[in-house]
């Protein structure tokens, strides 16, 4: 019989683990905050800050999916503190930089931290608990950590570079990456023998650079708009690279992603929520902060106030995600917080010039809707690691994770391409601006219904054949039977 009471050792990985992922959601937006005070000081140019932004982005999403077998392959706790010691080095060099170039190297050793531990942080937490409420327990923790990361960095980001300087965004990370280092080996135990299978290099190269096209095309898009060729030149090379992927692990002997695995309907159909709940979300928050400062010229400080609530929604739902999960299955619960994410961002069509309506709309909706979202997020993940075997958790994870990374640098340009076809141009007046916002957000809704709906109709749980000798419940069963 399964327990929901964490020993004294789950409680301490789970915080040594959880304390990581929080780190590498708060790395993503600390920085960001702090980026016209970077340009300002190494004396960068916007087109020079945005690689900031990308390169992170490149180095992460690229090498996700990699870094997740080779954990399966080699150990994920080796992993996991080659990750966090990359992280330490790379934002020690950030901190002292005082050229452009050193900063860039900081940006790429983080992201390829964050692709090297992300993967191997949950493929731990999965295996450090069995299938059932206590695994839900920890993922919904991790995603309410994963999604106030992402909050409080943007706040963080703000106040440490007022106070301190911007180079602490990046020194914040150095003393709580040595103080990892120092606890997880003795904490944490390898979560399977590591099998030294031969690694698929064609499938591994070919992934990388599909990835790597594909979100460098979605970040050339934001920078330099939908027009450029080389945006459109990327995305189809990222598009050929999947194809020639997909054929490769379909013949391979020693697959990087075995087909079988990626054609699960909770594989796939799960990720394609990850992708939609974390891509329509960046999104929805870059067209509220135009919405704010653009259309209701609030302040840098009042706009961060109203994302910090949706913080608080995020942390609630996933203190709760467990339990409605196990109440009703991650497919339902899948399903159910993509529509409530989706119909609160319905509502703000109704957005318009009052600061006092708009605003107090923002909070309300924005925190029912973080509330949704995260939702989503645990529910998403308890599908994709679910009735797989610890063999093929670092996988799950780096797919899992590579979801992540590619819907934030997929939603904002996407959202905001739609934003400036319907009105809000540059030097639009604040009608159109508003046109604009209503629009993209209105699209946000309906992508997500749309998805919810997919989800609801082809995610098919399929039934327990026999009883177990004890009544244990995982996540297939308990869908099953909802689905009965």
């Amino acid at each position: 019989m399964t327990t929901e009471t964490l020993t004294g050792r789950q409680r301490l990985i789970m915080c040594l683990l959880l304390g990581a992922q929080f780190m590498f959601a708060l790395d993503f937006s600390i920085v960001t905050v702090a980026l016209p005070v970077i340009g300002d000081d190494l004396d960068m140019t916007p087109a020079e800050l945005s690689w900031i932004v990308t390169l992170f982005a490149l180095s992460a999403a690229g090498l996700m999916l990699l870094m997740g077998r080779i954990g399966d392959y080699y150990g994920r706790k080796r992993m996991f503190l080659i990750g966090m010691a990359l992280l330490t080095v790379g934002s020690a060099i950030g901190g002292f930089a005082n050229e452009p170039t050193l900063v860039y190297v900081a940006r790429i050793l983080q992201g390829v931290a964050t692709a090297v531990t992300a993967p191997a942080a949950l493929a731990l937490l999965t295996t450090s608990f069995p299938e059932g409420p206590l695994r839900n327990k920890a993922l919904g923790l991790n995603g309410a950590l994963l999604s106030l990361g992402f909050a409080v960095g943007a706040v963080l980001g703000g106040v440490l570079t007022d106070l301190l300087g911007w180079r602490f965004t990046f020194f914040l990370n150095v003393p709580v990456g040595l103080l990892v280092l120092v606890l997880a080996p003795a904490l944490i135990k390898e979560s399977t023998e590591p099998i030294r299978q031969k690694l698929d290099v064609p499938g591994a190269v070919t992934i990388s650079l599909a990835l790597l096209s594909l979100v460098l095309g979605f970040s050339r898009a934001e920078a330099k708009g939908w027009s450029s060729p080389q945006v459109w030149i990327l995305l189809a090379a990222a598009a050929v690279l999947f194809s020639f992927f997909w054929l490769i692990e379909s013949r391979s002997p020693h697959p990087l992603a075995a087909v079988t695995v990626l054609k699960r309907p909770s594989v796939a159909l799960g990720n394609l929520g990850g992708l939609l709940t974390f891509s329509m979300e960046s999104g929805k928050v870059f067209l509220l902060t135009i919405y704010l400062q653009r259309v209701l010229d609030s302040s840098a400080f009042l706009t961060g106030i109203a994302f910090a609530v949706l913080g608080a929604g995020a942390f609630t739902g996933g203190m709760v995600a467990a339990k409605i999960i196990n109440k009703i299955g991650a497919r339902n619960t899948l399903v159910f917080g993509l529509l409530l994410q989706g119909a609160t961002a319905a509502t703000f069509v109704l957005l318009g010039h009052s600061f006092a309506a708009g605003y107090v709309h923002i909070l309300v909706a924005t925190a029912l809707g973080g509330f949704g979202h995260v939702l989503a997020i645990v529910s998403y993940t308890v599908a994709v690691t679910s009735g797989l075997p610890d063999s093929e958790q670092g996988l799950a994870g780096g797919l899992s994770a590579m979801t992540q990374q590619v819907a934030f640098t997929l939603g904002t340009p996407i959202l905001a391409a739609i934003a400036i076809t319907a009105g809000a141009t540059a030097g639009a007046t604040k009608d159109g601006i508003l046109d604009g916002v209503h629009t993209g957000l209105l699209v946000d809704a309906l992508a997500l219904a749309v998805v919810a709906g997919l989800i609801a109709v082809l995610y098919k749980v399929p039934r327990a054949t026999a009883a177990p000798a004890e009544p244990v419940q995982t996540v297939e069963t308990a869908e099953a039977e909802v689905a009965g």
